[in-house]
């Protein structure tokens, strides 16, 4: 192996190796919300979820709540199972900055679920905006907050009923 001997060289080698870090971030955060997705839809695995926050974490749905640390976020999703009996996560269309050791983003939700409450299924839809910080070289989540396009009864369409 030869070894960069210009300037030119040594920035150019620089300058990919920036790019290449960038693009694993950027993957490792769509990886960390895959994670949470599967946790989610496996009947929202209250531990799974917590691993994926840090200590002093922020996680807010609108008509679900506000929760800040950890714990609250754990003991939330101890009960989510009851409110969504069934549910499928799909994150759409990520928008990632990375900034050094944190990273914000915004994806589109779509979510066909079951109501706990009712036993009906349902549309939901909605814009998640989330925060990063990288952990012991790993990302977490800081900020997680959703708000919603529509939730609507399956069998009513998102034409009719925006909101159940």
């Amino acid at each position: 192996m030869t070894l960069p001997n210009t300037s030119s060289e040594i920035s150019r080698l620089e300058q990919l190796e920036r790019r290449v870090l960038a693009l694993e971030d950027v993957n490792a955060i769509r990886d960390l919300k895959t994670r949470y997705a599967a946790c989610c839809d496996n009947q929202y695995d209250p531990d799974g979820i917590a691993a994926l926050f840090t200590e002093d974490a922020e996680w807010e749905s609108q008509g679900l709540g506000k929760f800040v640390g950890r714990e609250a976020i754990r003991g939330f999703f101890r009960g989510a199972s009851k409110i969504f009996t069934f549910a499928i996560h799909y994150a759409l269309n990520g928008q990632i900055e990375v900034q050094g050791d944190t990273a914000r983003a915004q994806w589109f939700l779509f979510m066909p679920c079951t109501m706990g409450e009712s036993n009906r299924a349902y549309w939901r839809a909605g814009i998640d905006r989330e925060e990063y910080a990288r952990v012991a070289g790993k990302w977490m989540y800081t900020r997680k907050s959703s708000s919603p396009l529509f939730h609507t009864p399956y069998e009513e369409g998102w034409a009719k009923t925006r909101r159940g």
